[in-house]
C-alpha cells in the first residue's frame, strides 16, 4: 500500500468533516431566516414593540442557556469518557498472560501513532464491537468487547485497534460530544421559547412578541428534529472512513480491516447500548438492535471495504 493513497484518503476526509462542522451553524442560520422570511410573507411583520418584547425575554433566557450548556460542555469534558465505559459495562482490562497480546498490540500501534498508550478496557459481551474515548490522546481508552478478542485474528485485532487509534488521532470523541451538546442546548432553547411565548401571550395583547418567539422557537426546534441528525450523521461517516484510512495507514495492512469488518458486521449489537443510542457512533460498528437506515450513523460496510480495497 502506497502512504500517499491514504494520506489523500485523510485529506479528503479532513476537508468534509471540515465542511460539516461549519455546515451547522450555517444552517441554523439559514433555517431561522426562513422562518422568519414566512413571518414576513403572511404579513405579520414585527413591530418594535414585539422586538422589544423579544429582547426582553432573550436578556432573561439566554443566560440561563448559557449556564446549561457550560454545565454540559464540563461535564462531557469531566465525565463523558467515565459514562460511556460505563454504559457498556467496560472493566480494565487485566494484565496477565492471556491479555499480553491486547496490550501489545495498543503499545506498538501508540508508538506507531506517536501518541501515548490509552488504557484498555473489556466489555463482557460476545459480540464483535469496540470504540474509543477521552477528549485527548492523554486521557484516551479504548473498550473492546471480549468476542472481539477472542474471535479475531491477531492481524485482524490489530486492524480494529488501529481504527480506534484513529479516532484518537482525529480528536473524533471530543468533536462528537461538541457537536451533540450543541443539539440537545438548540433543542432545550426552541422549547423554552416556544414556553415563553404562551406566556407572553397571556400577560401582553399587544405587539406580536409572542408569535415572534413562537416562530424561532419551532425554528429551533425543527432544526434540532430535522436538520441537525442529518448534519451529525454525515459527520458520523466521514469520521467512520477517516479512521480506517489512519488506521490502514499505521498497519499498512488495510485488507486485515477489510477481513475484520466482514467479521464484525455478522453480530456487532453489544446489548448493554442498547438503550445508549448516543453511543452508537463511537463504535467501530453500530452495536444497536437496527442496522442500517438513512440516520445511520456509519456508512454500509460494503462502502467502507470498498474505499479500503481501493488504498491497495
Amino acid at each position: 500500500m502506497k502512504p500517499t493513497d491514504v494520506y489523500g484518503h485523510i485529506a479528503g476526509n479532513n476537508r468534509k468533516i471540515v465542511g460539516l462542522v461549519l455546515l451547522f451553524p450555517v444552517a441554523l442560520a439559514a433555517f431561522i431566516y426562513a422562518f422568519f422570511f414566512l413571518f414576513a410573507l403572511l404579513g405579520e411583520t414585527p413591530t418594535d414593540q414585539a422586538i422589544q418584547e423579544c429582547n426582553e425575554i432573550f436578556i432573561g433566557i439566554v443566560p440561563i442557556i448559557l449556564g446549561i450548556a457550560a454545565i454540559l460542555t464540563l461535564t462531557s469534558f469531566g465525565f463523558g469518557d467515565k459514562m460511556m465505559l460505563g454504559f457498556s459495562g467496560a472493566k480494565i482490562c487485566p494484565d496477565d498472560k492471556e491479555h499480553f497480546q491486547v496490550y501489545r498490540l495498543v503499545e506498538n500501534l501508540a508508538l506507531k501513532a506517536g501518541l501515548p498508550t490509552p488504557q484498555v478496557y473489556l466489555i463482557p459481551d460476545d459480540s464483535l464491537n469496540a470504540f474509543a474515548t477521552g477528549y485527548s490522546p492523554k486521557s484516551a481508552s479504548i473498550a473492546l468487547t471480549t468476542g472481539i478478542v477472542k474471535k479475531l485474528d491477531p492481524i485482524e485485532l490489530e486492524a480494529v485497534i488501529s481504527h480506534e487509534m484513529g479516532h484518537i488521532m482525529n480528536r473524533d470523541i471530543r468533536l462528537n460530544m461538541f457537536i451533540i451538546t450543541g443539539i440537545g442546548v438548540i433543542g432545550m432553547l426552541g422549547e423554552i421559547l416556544v414556553r415563553a411565548s404562551g406566556r407572553s401571550r397571556g400577560s401582553s395583547k399587544k405587539g406580536n412578541g409572542a408569535a415572534l418567539l413562537i416562530m424561532v422557537g419551532l425554528s429551533l426546534l425543527l432544526f434540532r428534529y430535522l436538520i441537525a441528525p442529518f448534519i451529525h450523521m454525515a459527520l458520523s461517516r466521514s469520521q467512520e472512513f477517516q479512521a480506517d484510512a489512519t488506521g490502514a495507514y499505521l498497519t499498512r495492512h488495510p485488507q486485515a480491516l477489510v477481513s475484520a469488518l466482514k467479521k464484525i458486521s455478522v453480530d456487532p449489537r453489544v446489548e448493554a447500548l442498547d438503550s445508549s443510542s448516543q453511543m452508537a457512533c463511537a463504535c467501530i460498528c453500530n452495536p444497536l438492535k437496527k442496522i442500517g437506515g438513512l440516520l445511520d450513523t456509519h456508512p454500509p460496510i460494503a462502502e467502507r471495504i470498498k474505499r479500503l480495497n481501493s488504498m491497495t
